[in-house]
């Protein structure tokens, strides 16, 4: 009896310890840590290009920039620098090439005309310098002036010229030429046909040149120095009649002194 006791105690353990060990066993595996992904930082905003502040230094620009700011074009064009992805390109002149136009003249034109053709100095994209070989073989380019504001570009060995049909000029220097904005100087004011129709003054004939005779022609110093003793000297036939009356004046002297002594 006390057999059977002990041997229902040692069974009862061991299914006791069974159970636990295949709880243990059967428990599923406590969750792997993850590692969190880094968030990847914002990509730095373009820096804002100032194109007072660029005008304003490089000058003589100054004409311009006021034709700028008095039209509201300047906001165009920080626009197009800044807030669009083509970016822009700005032929600007110097003040000498305000100054020099008298015909046609800008007083003249109305705050619309005016305004177009600021805009027309410029192009609503970037160009680099290398660029324009290849836009000289697309014809006529669009500014932003509008579809009938057009220059024509020539690349001719790196010299960059534009006509824009009343004018013709070149690009003279590069002032600003950094992704998105070029700026490059121009000797001439860009003046559009779409403003001032197809009229084009002719273009004054040089004047000549003076009229300069030949060294040939004058006379020399030798000739000069030569001909004057010719003049001051007398010829050898005079010299043979001064002596000839010479001689004759003697024998009529001392025939006169010869009849005084006889008598």
């Amino acid at each position: 009896m006390q057999f059977s006791r002990n041997f229902m105690i040692i069974c009862s353990a061991l299914l006791l310890c069974s159970s636990l060990t295949y709880g243990q066993t059967a428990s599923p595996p406590a969750p792997v840590a993850m590692t969190p992904t880094p968030t990847p930082a914002p990509a730095p905003a373009p820096e804002y290009v100032n194109l007072t502040y660029l005008l304003t230094v490089a000058g003589p620009f100054h004409t311009f920039l006021n034709y700028l700011e008095s039209t509201k074009v300047i906001d165009t064009f920080q626009s197009q620098a800044n807030n669009t992805e083509q970016g822009i390109t700005i032929f600007v002149p110097k003040d000498d090439s305000f100054k020099g136009l008298k015909k046609p003249s800008l007083s003249n034109l109305s705050d619309d005309q005016l305004k177009s053709l600021i805009l027309f100095h410029a192009l609503p994209k970037y160009y680099a310098l290398a660029d324009f070989n290849d836009l000289s073989t697309k014809g006529p380019i669009t500014t932003l002036a509008g579809g009938q504001y057009t220059l024509n570009f020539t690349d001719n060995s790196g010299n960059v010229h534009l006509d824009s049909g009343w004018s013709k000029t070149k690009v003279s220097s590069a002032v600003h030429s950094t992704d998105p904005v070029a700026i490059y100087q121009v000797n001439k004011v860009l003046l559009p046909e779409a403003i001032f129709g197809t009229d084009i003054p002719p273009t004054p004939a040089p004047s000549p040149a003076p009229d300069i005779s030949p060294a040939g022609d004058s006379p020399s110093a030798d000739s000069k120095e030569g001909g004057s003793p010719s003049k001051a000297l007398p010829s050898d036939s005079s010299s043979h009649r001064v002596m000839k009356l010479s001689i004759w004046s003697h024998l009529v002297l001392a025939v006169l002194g010869g009849l005084v002594l006889l008598f």
